[in-house]
């Protein structure tokens, strides 16, 4: 996302001319002056080099051998959107540059170490990282992108999309890579699961984000869990293929997961063997990476006789080593076929309590197989590094954190979208973490503003900042329009509050409109002229703002998911910012003493009842209930109202 670099220059420069006329004296032009790009997530190092510069209508490009065709393409689209309107092809740098180049590859290759060279740039040595550099030199300009490996070189690609502006290149140099192996979303919640079609655009998003991993982990995929024996229907095996194919090609990590824990035998050969046969199907279609879901399960019964002899009474230890039995000869498969290692989500994924089943598992469970962990709970309020140390402890091995934010498919989150940003976990976990996956919500696109912040805190968590990030998720779905983006954090705001299982949220609803409100409802205790007419001017206009939004959301984003999926709460929140409204006038013509203020607080109150009957889209989320919209906010505030001033009584005729 890139912000207009001159997009106050106008206004200073008309209020100067005016000011210097005034003073009868004239000013100096303001320089045109380059300013840093914002690049997310934010990179381990950059810094600005010179002044922005054209890419001109005809670029040079210099590419190494083995660059894969999707790095090529983004590049070529990149230029193409920065108005090169000609691409012309060369092997290497001319001593003397007379035009743009661009020059893609390993930084092992000759034209890409010669433009290292040139521009000062300097590759990291950690996988997936990478070297950007752009600067003018000689007649021409030279920018470089250079990958440590073909991921690396990939999420070089993302960032020059995001130093691209209006044809015009900032001068940076960035050195960057990410600070945990594994970063990106788990597909793992109850009720809806995506469409095949959403999963590939879930995975360019992911792309985009430099995020490296999906796990397919529905709950409700019949064929990964109740049916886990069953082979796949052709044809949702073909489609599954297409959404592989579009990961492989985005660099992104497709694991496929299956959940047999409800049925599985795990003694018996045969189950072992339908573990094997659901893996080769899926491996037939290009995935290399596999996962087998034990949460969620009953564990201190056995599912077939054979486990008891084979492993003693039902319970903790018990189920703990049954599962590193299977879980062990899946892990070697997978070495046998050089498929690196499994990942798995144990019965006990909260927490950090020592058990018979931990210290089972923790002894039994080959050290090459990753395990998952949510965190101090199943939705924690918080994460710290210590929190973390102590996963590592339990388990044996840095753990893998399963991230419930921003899923919606328990009890308090019915009705809710969840759009704050992701916040609360300490910078430093990626000393103790294997990484970070999200589980979304049902709602695909309206899951990507948490999202983007779990991905840039998992990029570089030490300089993770979580307002910033939000702000570039708005611009993100407003395709860089400011009124949309602005638009989308109004509506935000109302979609702010992120419960836990418990009755306390982890974080506040509707933060900015409260503090406006809490403002007025202090005012009008001092009763404070000037103070009310302020208080109540600002709540007027996040009235009118919260009003707005939907229909400029509606037009203005440039992802039409979100606004179908999110639907039920624009309609809601624009009568909760008519209520709103009416609700200020009511208290605006109170204290002025002119008649009308009952009828407003009446047609507020109308109105509010009105939007709190709207529900959520039917089958889209588990569960499902009436749409909330700043609840424990707004409504309380507009109900409370008419309490909060006098109101003389209506003349009698």
């Amino acid at each position: 996302m890139r912000m207009s670099r001159s997009l106050h220059v106008g206004v200073v420069i008309g209020r100067g001319a005016v000011l210097a006329l005034a003073m009868g004296s004239a000013m100096p032009a303001l320089a045109q002056v380059s300013t840093a790009p914002a690049i997310f997530p934010t990179p381990a190092a950059m810094r600005l080099t010179g002044p922005d510069f054209a890419l001109g209508e005809t670029v040079v490009l210099v590419r190494a051998k083995g660059v894969d065709a999707a790095t090529e393409k983004l590049v070529r689209e990149v230029l193409a959107t920065g108005g090169v309107r000609e691409i012309r092809v060369a092997a290497a740098l001319p001593k003397r540059l007379d035009a743009t180049y661009v020059v893609i590859g390993g930084g092992d290759a000759a034209p890409v170490r010669d433009a290292l060279a040139r521009t000062g740039a300097t590759m990291p040595e950690q996988d997936e990282g990478y070297a950007l550099a752009s600067q003018t030199s000689d007649g021409g300009a030279l920018v470089v992108l250079a990958g440590r490996d073909g991921d690396g070189l990939y999420h070089a690609a993302q960032s020059f999309r995001q130093i691209v502006a209006r044809g015009r290149v900032s001068s940076v140099t960035v050195s960057d890579y990410p600070a945990m192996p594994v970063r990106g979303t788990i597909e793992g919640f109850y009720g809806k699961p995506w469409s095949m079609a959403e999963r590939e655009e879930h995975i360019a998003f992911l792309a985009r984000f430099k995020a490296n991993t999906y796990i397919y982990s529905p709950k409700d995929d019949v064929f990964a869990r109740d049916k886990w024996r069953e082979a796949y229907p052709a044809d949702t095996l073909q489609a599954l293929g297409k959404v592989v194919d579009a990961a492989n090609r985005e660099h992104v990590n497709f694991i496929y997961a299956i959940s047999p824990g409800p049925s599985i035998c795990y003694s018996d050969p045969k189950d072992l063997e339908a573990v094997r046969r659901k893996f080769a199907a899926l491996r037939g279609l290009g995935v290399r990476s596999f996962y087998v879901a034990l949460d969620d399960i009953e564990y201190t019964k056995w599912n077939c006789p054979a486990d008891e002899a084979a492993f003693g009474a039902p319970g903790q230890k018990a189920a703990a080593a049954a599962q590193a039995s299977l879980l062990n000869a899946v892990q070697g498969d997978l070495a046998a076929a050089g498929h690196g290692s499994l990942t798995m989500v144990p019965t006990e994924y909260y927490n950090t309590t020592e058990s018979p089943y931990k210290a089972e598992l923790r002894k039994a469970l080959d050290p090459r197989v990753v395990v998952q962990w949510t965190g101090t709970d199943t939705v924690p309020a918080a994460i710290s590094v210590a929190d973390a140390k102590s996963a590592t402890k339990a388990f044996g091995r840095k753990t893998l954190l399963w991230d419930n934010y921003p899923v919606n498919d328990y009890g308090e989150t019915a009705g809710r979208l969840l759009l704050a940003p992701y916040d609360r976990r300490q910078a430093g976990l990626s000393t103790e973490l294997g990484g970070i996956v999200s589980n979304p919500m049902n709602q695909e696109v309206a899951s990507r503003p948490a999202v983007t912040g779990v991905l840039a805190f998992s990029w570089n968590d030490r300089n993770y900042d979580a307002q910033r990030t939000w702000r570039a998720a708005a611009f993100y779905l407003a395709g860089g329009d400011a009124g949309t983006a602005e638009a989308l954090l109004t509506f935000f705001d109302t979609q702010h509050v992120a419960p836990t299982f418990g009755h306390q949220p982890w974080q506040p609803q509707a933060p900015k409109l409260k503090a406006l409100i809490d403002t007025a409802r202090d005012a009008l205790a001092d009763n404070d002229p000037h103070a009310i007419a302020r208080s109540l001017g600002a709540l007027g206009d996040a009235a009118d703002a919260l009003t707005a939004a939907p229909d400029r959301i509606r037009a203005g984003v440039v992802m039409p998911g979100f606004v179908r999926e999110a639907g039920p709460w624009l309609d809601a929140a624009e009568l909760w910012g008519r209520a709103l409204r009416l609700t200020v006038d009511g208290l605006t013509a109170a204290r002025a003493g002119q008649p009308g203020a009952a009828r407003a607080f009446a047609a507020a109150a109308e109105l509010a009842k009105k939007a709190a009957a709207i529900r959520s889209i039917p089958g889209a989320t588990r569960p499902e209930g009436p749409i909330k919209v700043s609840d424990g906010v707004l409504d309380r505030f507009i109900a409370d109202a008419p309490g909060l001033v006098y109101l003389a009584p209506a003349p009698r005729n």
